[in-house]
């Protein structure tokens, strides 16, 4: 039987209904081995492909992944599950083993088998495609296998570790594989992801066509955050799990917790850390102050060498679609219910740094009677005149004044400035930009961090380019200084509170001093995560690792009163929009049923 390759194959019978399916004969529009291999053009579109598979920080962790929206930061309208945002069924509880929503582990063992092939078969091609040129191909192909496996580490825990390409020949029995214990996984990626950092370039030549492709830090920053999982509650000794284990009666999931655990996550972000070719994305104003507004904002607009705080990203990104949803409707294409909640408007921290309910400074209720201005800053996102420094205008309601500069990045409000309306937005039931339409804000706020603010004429699709993070520093100084909490508590404070406050610095707001008990800190740093990292696909995960997802959700979630028809303060009257359903079972992604019934080797996840 002739091998006959597709370039978007097919994946191994354990995950797929079908499994690896060849064909007898050639049809004309199908491409040989030989000629993709034996072509530059097509070699690169096959390596693409591979790369084709990582996450869109974007519309992926809103939509497809639901890593955004499955947070208690973000409500979207549960009416948009009928336009394939499935997360709306998951916060119902309507997610079983049998829900065809996102297959990530069917396209995770279709990358990996493309990534076996790849490094099987490309070869050098003469002065441009040379023996270096293929040497680095095979390890960001190496590269991706490792990465989509700590996707798959990180949602399903315990799954077939797939070491090497299987051959065509390879009989049904000997593709039928068993789930890999956790720990053995973890260890396998440690070994990889090490020996890859010591094989990839340190930086890219050419950071306009290269920026995106493997290098020594993206393989130390997934070896890192495959350490924090591992040392996490979710994994670390979770006795949830004991019945999970293999047909042999093999466990998949450690039953002892062991501190050592944080040790060699801290252990892994330093090698990480220590490649010193990393640093805090920051904007400065003429007297050399840190402009905390526009520095937040930009990490995610600037690029290349300009940004040094990008580890990980990926170039291919629908941001164009993530702004429409951003957008208030009634302007171009805009959707206006991508939104923010109540919980998280809250949880945003006071311009002196405190949490609201413990900043005496701090007023809930009523309207402001003068302007409010911060020093140091170009933000100029506050009315028509583009006043800089103007933060928020005499008459806006309280619980929105003085706060931290990252709610202002971050947040729309009723009544705030719009730079896509060039004018401010309504959100009143009957209002230009709220109900009763369902594409409205549903807890009464949008969300517009991330959204560039040059992104005007939606309809004409005007959007300016931006990468999307995977991975950035700021998110390895608070896991530096998790870790380092959790296995030395208050002996190396002094340390956690220098990366804690290295964020705090950049966001505006004053450094915590003192000491704190390993409790409170953890607390810190949690809070401190949930704002920095906000819709950058982390907080689910968190939730997750941690195991305070059914606490988190037992609380409902709140917006603000929506269905008022005018400005008085009906509108700003709290009120529950929703309570989430969260189970046990829910703290790891189910594998389909028809995998499990396909392979008579696989065991479901807990709950399912």
């Amino acid at each position: 039987m002739k091998k006959i390759l597709y370039i978007f194959i097919t994946t191994l019978a354990l995950a797929m209904t079908a499994g690896c399916h060849y064909l007898d004969q050639e049809p004309d529009d199908l491409i040989t081995e030989e000629m993709v291999f034996n072509d530059i053009v097509k070699t690169n579109g096959w390596l693409a492909n591979i790369y084709s598979y990582l996450p869109d920080p974007y519309m992926d962790w809103n939509m497809k992944y639901g890593l955004n929206t499955l947070t208690d930061d973000v409500q979207i309208p549960l009416e948009w599950g009928g336009f394939g945002w499935w997360s709306t069924s998951a916060m119902k509880g309507n997610w079983s083993a049998t829900s065809n929503y996102f297959d990530l582990w069917g396209n995770v063992y279709k990358a990996v088998r493309a990534a076996y092939i790849f490094q099987e078969k490309v070869k050098p091609l003469g002065a441009e495609q040379t023996a270096e040129d293929v040497a680095y191909m095979r390890l960001q192909a190496r590269f991706l296998v490792a990465y989509y496996y700590s996707q798959m580490l990180e949602f399903y825990g315990s799954f077939p570790l797939v070491k090497e390409h299987y051959d065509i020949d390879s009989t049904y029995e000997e593709l039928m594989l068993e789930r890999t214990p956790f720990e053995e996984i973890v260890e396998w990626l440690d070994e990889e992801l090490w020996t890859l950092s010591q094989e990839l370039p340190l930086q890219h030549k050419n950071m306009t066509e290269d920026h995106g492709r493997a290098t020594k830090g993206m393989a130390l920053a997934v070896r890192a955050h495959v350490h924090m999982l591992a040392a996490s509650p979710l994994f670390n000794g979770n006795q949830l799990y004991a019945g999970v284990v293999n047909k042999d009666g093999t466990q998949l999931f450690p039953q002892t917790y062991d501190k050592e655990k944080w040790k060699r996550a801290a252990e892994a972000i330093e090698d990480l850390l220590d490649l010193g070719v990393y640093s805090l994305y920051k904007e400065y104003n003429a007297d050399g102050a840190i402009d905390p507004f526009m520095s937040y904002m930009n990490i995610h607009f600037a690029t290349g060498a300009a940004n040094p705080e990008l580890i990980f990203i990926n170039n291919n990104c629908n941001y164009a679609e993530a702004d429409q949803n951003m957008a208030p409707h009634g302007y171009g294409d805009g959707n206006g219910a991508y939104g923010a909640t109540q919980n998280l408007v809250d949880a945003f921290f006071t311009r002196n740094g405190l949490p609201i309910d413990e900043d005496p400074t701090y007023v809930a209720s009523g309207y402001s009677t003068e302007d409010i201005r911060y020093e140091g800053t170009s933000w100029s996102r506050s009315n028509s005149k583009e006043e800089k420094g103007l933060i928020t205008e005499a008459g806006t309601p309280n619980m929105y004044c003085k706060r931290e500069p990252r709610f202002y990045v971050s947040v729309l409000w009723h009544r705030e400035w719009s730079t896509q309306l060039n004018g401010r937005v309504d959100f009143l039931y009957g209002g230009a930009n709220g109900g009763p339409t369902y594409d409205s804000p549903q807890c009464g706020y949008l969300m517009r961090k991330r959204q560039h603010p040059q992104a005007t004429e939606i309809g004409k699709q005007n959007h300016p380019y931006r990468h999307g993070i995977i991975f950035r520093l700021g998110e390895f100084y608070l896991s530096y200084a998790e870790a380092l909490n959790e296995y030395y508590g208050a002996s190396e404070q002094a340390t956690v509170l220098q990366y804690l406050n290295a964020i705090r610095e950049r966001a505006g707001i004053p450094a915590y001093e003192g000491s704190y008990t390993q409790a409170q800190m953890r607390e810190l740093i949690r809070r401190e995560r949930r704002i920095e990292l906000l819709d950058e696909g982390k907080r689910y995960t968190d939730l997750r690792r941690w195991m305070i997802s059914k606490d988190v959700f037992a609380e409902p979630i709140r917006g603000l009163n929506v269905k008022a028809t005018s400005d008085d303060a009906f509108f700003f009257t709290q009120r529950n929009f929703m309570t989430r359903s969260f189970e046990d079972r829910n703290y790891l992604w189910p594998i389909y049923q028809t995998y499990i019934d396909n392979n008579p080797k696989l065991v479901q996840n807990y709950g399912y």
